[in-house]
């Protein structure tokens, strides 16, 4: 290739300066380097540490006057570094042609840097050739300028096998680009010789790795976010189908939530913040003008604060070693973009695979190398890194580090962090700086706490001023606030304007308003778009749209894809279905994962399937211990916990039937007074058998005017024994239309009796 020269021929004419350790040439091509490359992004290379003193320049002034070929390289030098192009023009043209390879390269700057970029590359061609790693980075630079990949690689290539770091990172770069899996090991190259956007880079390519095989793997060590994350205010929750105690659908209105992805995947907004299916995280800011902030946006506090860090650290650290068993207390953090991401609500957060682990500390190695070289964004994502790890104080430092270099999202994850750590007036600082540096993040974390505190239109103004800034979480924030407001043609709009921006959550909540509004045919369409992008709020509520019509096939098949992502109440739709099916075990499943997300339905349904296979068992004989609960008799309890009162009830039988009435007379009560006629029957038995009649005909009444037959049964025949006849023969009448059939047939039969006894 004509581009290409043999090296070792050109070196054997003895024209070029063999490079050997000490040799002035090798200083200058230096500084010729450092010149070419002085607008590279992140360049970090070995610049010469002093400039020249006027003495030390006038005596290679006359040096090179007197002919020295090293004297007029150096000088040469200087004077291109000064800028003074004119006067170092002659002395690198004679220094090279004398054979001076870095005087060949600087001559190439100061051609490139006067625009003649063809005799430049001329003159770096004769350099690079001789050996110079300098100038055939440049060189390469100067062909990839062009278009002409594979002579670029060329030089790049030599100049990173020389160990130049601006050669190794400008080669990774350009594999890249091709997506040649050789880029890593350049950015390596460079980066262990202190490149620091290298190493920035070589970082997030790690990351990336972490992520994919994260997504390949089992899904336990999802660590890293490729794409932004927005954190708002609040947000829509959709239609909810909550199963009340005998099983039957309801649908509830929108509640709170926080700002989704946007269908497609990426999600909004930069900064770590509204976890993508969780809780609002910008509820506790400060915001503009609410404190004394003011419009300055000055840190405050800024020891204190980290203080704070630090203790919420180890109060983190306590609360790990003494509730490790406990389900759901990971707390979900701020995180930004790119960075180590947040908890995902419904999954267990746990320690990483091995490999995956090691990947991200490996990445953290590098961030903080490149971070400790000034680089900002590194700062930021080591500082993601180090909150996932707990380690709060630091994590906030660098937050710090970054913010005060300009990183607004540094600043929203470091306000994030210090409102998790109860410090909220410097969360508010934070937020403000970032807001007014553009971050829509901060804008909805302070249009959320204004919202919180009832500041509807200062809320409003920073959901515009988020969504002025793209983040389109600010859009669906202004159409949540509008909602809370019964402002629905305006709600409609916000999130109509949101869900075509491709935000899912607003997507689900336009079609809830759609639904509401009696039109099921135009919410489809955008519950169907919302479940598609990942919303399993829409997945779900297409589940309740399908049931609606008598589809239940397909209500069952959305039902299970929101199950699959952790939809509690789809979980519980599956495994009734599969019980009506007679699938009890894959029933039990679906049941055990509902109950286990808080459902107290589904932890009744559990304890009922578990119920069953009991066999059965009669009070204890004298003087035997009371029997241990068994674990249908625990999930009837957690049910219970929740309100669940056919729970109540099944807790209070169990109970008795082990003998322990003191617990049986407390659930029964606990549900009667609920409103369970089963309850208030049931603890009218029990304070009859211990004498208290009076008492148990109130309990009584109270379930048979709630259409228990039974306990009107119980009234009739109470009143019979006291001689009450007409009141027995009333009960009787009652007892006798509400049933079953043998309450009935014996209630008729004591009604005749009673007739009998009136008319003798």
């Amino acid at each position: 290739m004509d581009f290409m020269g043999d090296r070792a021929t050109l070196l054997e004419t003895g024209r070029f300066v063999q490079p050997h350790a000490g040799n002035v040439a090798d200083v200058t091509d230096v500084v010729g380097r450092a010149d070419h490359v002085g607008n590279d992004v992140g360049a970090d290379d070995g610049n010469v540490d002093a400039m020249e003193t006027a003495g030390a320049e006038a005596r290679h002034r006359r040096a090179a006057e007197a002919g020295d070929t090293a004297a007029m390289s150096v000088l040469g030098a200087l004077l291109l570094r000064r800028g003074d192009l004119d006067g170092a023009e002659p002395y690198l043209r004679g220094a090279t042609a004398d054979g001076d390879r870095a005087a060949a390269n600087n001559l190439g700057v100061l051609l490139h840097q006067r625009g003649y970029a063809e005799e430049a590359a001329g003159w770096w061609r004769i350099a690079a050739v001789a050996g110079s790693a300098a100038a055939a980075h440049a060189l390469g630079r100067h062909f990839r300028e062009r278009g002409d990949e594979p002579a670029a690689e060329y030089w790049l290539r030599q100049s990173a096998e020389q160990g130049h770091a601006l050669g190794a990172y400008a080669l990774a770069d350009l594999l890249e680009h091709r997506s040649d899996v050789g880029a890593e090991r350049w950015l390596r190259a460079a980066a262990e010789q202190g490149h620091r956007e290298a190493a920035y880079r070589l970082a997030r390519a790690l990351e990336r790795r972490a992520v994919e095989e994260s997504r390949t793997g089992d899904e336990a060590g999802r660590l890293v976010r490729s794409e932004p994350v927005a954190e708002a205010g609040v947000s829509a929750r959709a239609v909810r189908r909550s199963p009340s105690a005998d099983g039957g659908r309801g649908v509830t209105l929108p509640g709170p939530r926080s700002g989704e992805a946007p269908m497609g995947g990426a999600r909004a907004g930069a900064g770590s913040g509204v976890r993508g299916a969780g809780a609002a995280r910008g509820d506790a800011a400060r915001g503009a003008g609410a404190s004394g902030a003011g419009g300055t946006g000055h840190v405050w506090q800024t020891d204190a604060a980290l203080r704070t860090l630090a203790d919420a650290e180890e109060a983190g650290r306590a609360s790990a070693g003494a509730g490790a068993d406990e389900p759901g207390r990971a707390g979900r953090r701020a995180r930004p973009d790119g960075a180590a991401g947040p908890d995902t609500p419904g999954a267990g957060v746990g320690s990483p695979p091995p490999a995956r682990s090691g990947l991200i500390d490996e990445a953290a190695q590098w961030y903080r190398q490149a971070a400790a070289r000034g680089h900002r964004r590194a700062a930021l994502h080591l500082g993601a890194i180090l909150e996932k790890r707990g380690e709060l104080k630091e994590a906030g430092r660098w937050y710090l580090t970054s913010a005060k270099d300009g990183e607004a999202r540094a600043a929203c994850a470091l306000a994030f962090l210090l409102r998790d750590a109860g410090d909220e007036e410097s969360a508010a600082v934070w937020w403000l700086r970032a807001a007014q540096d553009g971050d829509g993040n901060a804008a909805n974390a302070l249009g959320a706490l204004h919202a919180a505190r009832g500041e509807q239109q200062t809320a409003e103004r920073w959901y515009r001023a988020a969504m002025d800034a793209g983040d389109v979480n600010g859009a669906y924030n202004l159409g949540l606030l509008c909602a809370a407001q019964d402002r629905t043609a305006q709600a409609e709009q916000w999130y109509r304007r949101a869900a075509y921006a491709g935000h899912r959550e607003a997507a689900n909540a336009l079609a809830v308003l759609l639904l509401q509004a009696g039109d099921p045919v135009g919410a489809e369409p955008w519950f169907s778009k919302a479940a598609e992008a990942g919303s399993v709020d829409a997945a779900f509520n297409l589940g309740i749209l399908h049931a609606g019509r008598d589809d239940d096939r397909t209500a069952l098949s959305w039902y299970e894809r929101a199950a699959a992502a952790g939809h509690t109440e789809a979980a519980l739709q599956v495994g009734m279905a599969l019980l009506r099916d007679g699938d009890e075990h894959g029933a039990e499943r679906h049941l055990r994962c509902a109950a286990g997300g808080g459902s107290a339905e589904a932890a009744f349904r559990l304890a009922t399937v578990l119920d069953a296979r009991r066999p059965a068992l009669g009070p204890p004989a004298l003087g035997e211990p009371m029997a241990e609960r068994s674990e249908c008799e625990e999930w009837y309890e957690r049910a219970a916990e929740q309100g669940h009162r056919r729970a109540q009830v099944r807790v209070g039988m169990l109970a008795a039937a082990r003998g322990d009435m003191t617990d049986a007379a407390r659930w029964y009560r606990e549900a009667a007074e609920a409103g369970s006629r089963s309850g208030a029957f049931n603890l009218g038995l029990l304070l009859a058998r211990e004498g208290s009649e009076r008492e148990a005909a109130l309990w009584w009444a109270r379930a048979a005017r709630a259409g228990h037959g039974r306990a009107a049964l119980r009234l009739a025949l109470l009143a019979a024994r006291r001689g009450e006849l007409a009141e027995g023969q009333r009960w009787c009448t009652r007892a006798v239309e509400l049933g079953p059939a043998e309450v009935t047939e014996r209630a008729a039969r004591l009604r005749e009796a009673l007739l009998q006894e009136l008319t003798a």
